[in-house]
């Protein structure tokens, strides 16, 4: 059978793909594909934790007082909506597992909403930002460098997220509708390794929220 094809009796199209002779090595292969990826998105993410930290370091007021100016509940809104997410893809998974196919393609639809609920919201929040005028350059509302610097990565942090959410969205939302449309085997491996992208992006942001809005509020 092709890779699009669906017998009359309405099959999924099989889901080993060549060079593969079994589906568990399959399995294993894309699973270790997307750890590597992961690993090398983790090494990014981490050099820009650290450029934030020792920054921090060498201006802990001043950070703490930009921080202060953050919209936390923009923030709190967003880690909620995200950790629902993560939830629901991870019950995706499961369901996919046990060859439930309408719970999946559900399950999936509604992570790919909450993923679009989250950028509305921070849509919103960058609004009020650039209103406040709490980016940096001319006319930056707080007046000082180091305040200047944190929100420089305040602007970084949040948008490489956002964009790696924005990606995460459409790859779930393409699953959703493989699925909802029995064009994708649920016992393909894109499922599980979007799922390990997703689970990134939710972590991301669990870092991301505490140094942003949380500390400098204590």
């Amino acid at each position: 059978m092709s890779e699009h094809a669906i017998s009359a009796a309405g099959a999924a199209p099989d889901p080993l793909r060549h060079p593969w002779s079994n589906l568990d090595r399959q399995q294993q292969a894309a699973t270790l594909g997307m750890w590597v990826f992961l690993m090398s998105e983790m090494l990014f993410f981490g050099a820009v934790f650290m450029a934030f930290s020792f920054s921090r370091a060498l201006n802990v007021a001043a950070f703490e007082a930009a921080a202060r100016e953050t919209e936390i509940a923009y923030g709190a809104m967003n880690t909620a909506v995200i950790v629902t997410s993560s939830l629901t893809i991870t019950l995706a998974l499961r369901a996919a597992k046990i060859a439930d196919r309408n719970l999946a393609g559900r399950l999936l639809a509604q992570t790919a909403f909450l993923g679009a609920v989250f950028l509305v919201i921070k849509g919103f929040e960058y609004r009020d930002d650039l209103e406040h005028h709490l980016y940096p350059t001319f006319g930056f509302a707080l007046g000082e460098n180091a305040a200047e610097i944190f929100w420089a990565f305040y602007w970084i942090m949040t948008g490489l997220h956002a964009i790696h959410l924005a990606v995460g969205v459409g790859l779930v939302s393409r699953l959703a509708w493989l699925v909802r449309r029995r064009r994708m085997s649920l016992q393909s491996p894109q499922i599980e390794v979007t799922s390990l992208y997703w689970h990134l992006v939710d972590a991301f942001w669990l870092l991301v929220f505490p140094v942003l809005y949380i500390m400098g509020r204590g």
